[in-house]
């Protein structure tokens, strides 16, 4: 729906206002969440708040109404059909998802450095501060990758998470913990929205949902396969070399996004 309501050029501060306002949701979720504990509220007791809320949030769709149309879809399952500049990306981001793995394997780092009741609070906190980071540059990342590029903005964002999860790896302070939660909300801004808009740009006209659906399948099983991969690694060698696996995915996605060249007539 995002894709198809914007220009070409704006994709980007779309799918930008879209991942800042649901971090936005985030953070206040987190905050209301650590508040309720402070109170004194079981985690059942604030699951069930989460729940009521949730359903809470399906009310504003009666006022939604699409207005769009799109050219006829003549999708094909097969894999040969689909555009080579698309499949190469999707290559790619798959690469980058297979280092980024679950956020709780960052939250179970950071509870490593506190102790007792602390490592609690700092998981709410720390959350807190990385979706917050995320919704304040979420959409001045998608309006620069519309100035810009995708590819630039996309080799940053991943190049950054390499040294993130680099940082992760060697962190011993809280103070350390803190400008690492901020860069990896960073990473988010930067990459979430953008991989989205590329792909949109990537894609025929009346293949668009398809794709976007290709796109978030096939990063979903490479986000099981990561932290599949993370927790085997965690239990063997420990956290370090987890992040160390990251670094070294990320890093190599980078690499691969700054070589990566436009092939065929779509828009770069």
């Amino acid at each position: 729906m995002i894709s198809e309501s914007v220009a070409p050029g704006g994709r980007g501060r779309g799918f930008g206002l879209h991942r800042a306002m649901d971090s936005t949701g985030a953070v206040i979720g987190s905050l209301l969440a650590y508040s309720l504990w402070q109170m004194g509220l079981s985690y059942s007791s604030i699951f069930l708040v989460a729940g009521v809320l949730a359903l809470l949030a399906l009310l504003p769709f009666a006022k939604v109404k699409e207005s769009y149309s799109a050219p006829k879809c003549e999708y094909s399952w097969r894999l040969s059909d689909i555009p080579p500049d698309l499949g190469r990306f999707l290559a790619i981001a798959c690469l980058f998802a297979l280092g980024n793995f679950s956020y709780m394997f960052f939250i179970l780092r950071a509870q490593g450095i506190f102790s007792g009741a602390e490592a609690t609070a700092s998981a709410l906190l720390l959350y807190a501060l990385f979706n917050s980071t995320y919704a304040l540059l979420a959409l001045p990342a998608g309006i620069w990758s519309d100035r810009i590029g995708r590819k630039r903005i996309l080799a940053l964002g991943y190049a950054l998470f390499a040294l993130t999860a680099l940082g992760f790896a060697l962190v011993t302070s809280p103070a350390g913990l803190i400008i690492l939660f901020a860069l990896y909300g960073l990473v988010y801004a930067l990459v979430d929205g953008s991989e989205r808009a590329f792909v949109s740009d990537l894609s025929p006209p009346g293949l668009r949902g398809s794709a976007l659906g290709l796109y978030s399948g096939a990063l979903g099983l490479a986000a099981i396969a990561s932290s599949l991969l993370a927790g085997a690694v965690w239990q063997w060698w420990g956290p370090e070399a987890t992040f160390f696996l990251g670094a070294g995915a990320a890093g190599t996605a980078a690499v691969g996004m700054m070589v990566w060249r436009k092939r065929s007539g779509t828009q770069p």
